[in-house]
């Protein structure tokens, strides 16, 4: 699946190289995301001693923020065509579901001795193919400049 999307992404074409670029402001937003979270998390989890869940519940809150700040308003800028309920709603749609998936994840590998601190790192590997295809495809999809009629999900 990694060799599919890096071979699609570098095959020399200037809107293989747009999207490159996308790509690349993409990770900075996910790295933002992962990196203030994880801080977020180490303060209230190992700083404040709060319990793993409410510490990661904090750190998504804000991470989600930024992330989604970053995504609509640099990442995908450019082929941004649906009302702006509709990215939102969208947005919150796809990231509960993988609020589900991460929360499993981390809670998952918690149960079997691996620290969330490790965790958040395979999480993470798992979202950046993840989010990248949602967020490109269905959350701020290229409509050809016309806005579209859909449901505010």
């Amino acid at each position: 699946m990694i060799a599919w999307v890096v071979a699609r992404l570098f095959d020399g074409s200037a809107e293989r190289e747009r999207q490159i670029k996308q790509f690349i402001k993409y990770m900075v937003g996910g790295s933002l995301y992962f990196w203030v979270g994880y801080t977020v998390f180490a303060l209230c989890y190992s700083g404040l001693q709060w319990n793993w869940l409410p510490s990661k519940i904090m750190a998504d809150a804000i991470g989600w923020t930024l992330n989604y700040l970053v995504q609509r308003f640099w990442a995908f800028s450019d082929q941004v065509h649906l009302s702006e309920m509709q990215h939102a709603g969208r947005y919150v749609f796809i990231e509960s579901i993988g609020f589900v998936l991460d929360y499993a994840i981390i809670w998952g590998l918690k149960s079997i001795g691996i620290t969330p601190y490790i965790g958040f790192f395979i999480s993470a590997a798992f979202f950046t193919v993840w989010s990248w295809l949602w967020y490109k495809y269905w959350v701020f999809p290229e409509t050809g400049g016309k806005k579209t009629a859909q449901p505010n999900l």
